[in-house]
């Protein structure tokens, strides 16, 4: 299995061995069974031979579940809490790191489209994954899913109907290209890529705990490089900071929601 990652890494430049583990092997073994490959050898020699074998590794190695307004609680803290902080500036930039399918992203345009500060940020929405990428940009979504995202919106203090931004169509809910206008769509890798603008508020959230010590330093003092002074970083329920090198860098600004604001040292 190391030998894979390293193969995918010397090939293609796609690092996953700082990845957790355990969910690593799990995810390898589930590619190997299902892309029915006897051995993890064969795997290699396939990858290293067949450039379209890589999109479909990288679908098992990357993590494509997500949903919109995803713990709600979460969002009426960017809303009621960072908001009025985002709006003493004249212009900003948000950064959505592993944006997955979109889900999160289109939750942002969406309660900034509400607050008034669409029309003042530039989104930047980034993955290691071309197909997570497409998705996203086309903003198209199964109409099962539509009731969840919903209620989400709802609980998280969503001032419209969630239905106002998408109209139904292809199979399922088609969300309004506008909400992607002021939307950078780019392939950066929080393994080996570097700053690449200064941000106001990064979301990076349930990406962290797929990563091991090392690796979750490096993208937080990734993501402290690449903040304002007293700018906003939001992780996942089960991440945190705490035991980071980096800690002394952000203070808990809503602890429970799991968002912290950059200070200096």
């Amino acid at each position: 299995m190391r030998l894979l990652l390293e193969a995918i890494h010397l090939r293609y430049h796609y690092d996953f061995r700082h990845y957790a583990q355990a969910s690593v092997r799990r995810r390898l073994r589930q590619a190997k069974k299902q892309l029915q490959f006897d051995t993890f050898s064969a795997m290699q020699e396939a990858l290293l031979h067949d450039e379209t074998m890589l999109s479909r590794i990288l679908g098992y190695l990357t993590v494509q579940v997500s949903e919109m307004f995803r713990d709600p609680s979460f969002f009426l803290a960017i809303r009621e809490k960072v908001v009025p902080h985002l709006r003493t500036y004249p212009s900003l930039k948000v950064w959505i790191a592993g944006c997955s399918g979109g889900e999160e992203l289109h939750s942002y345009a969406i309660l900034f489209r509400e607050e008034g500060l669409e029309d003042r940020t530039i989104f930047y929405a980034t993955d290691i994954s071309p197909d997570a990428l497409e998705t996203a940009a086309r903003g198209i979504y199964s109409l099962d899913r539509i009731a969840g995202f919903t209620e989400n919106h709802r609980a998280a203090g969503g001032k419209t109907s969630l239905s106002d931004y998408y109209s139904t169509g292809y199979g399922g809910a088609v969300f309004d290209k506008t909400l992607r206008e002021r939307v950078v769509f780019s392939d950066h890798s929080l393994v080996t890529d570097a700053v690449f603008a200064e941000m106001h508020l990064i979301s990076c959230r349930n990406v962290l705990i797929y990563f091991d010590r090392t690796l979750q330093d490096r993208a937080l003092g990734l993501f402290r490089d690449s903040l304002v002074r007293n700018g906003f970083l939001g992780l996942g329920a089960k991440e945190s900071i705490r035991f980071s090198d980096h800690a002394s860098s952000f203070s808990d600004f809503a602890r429970t929601e799991k968002i912290y604001q950059r200070r200096e040292p």
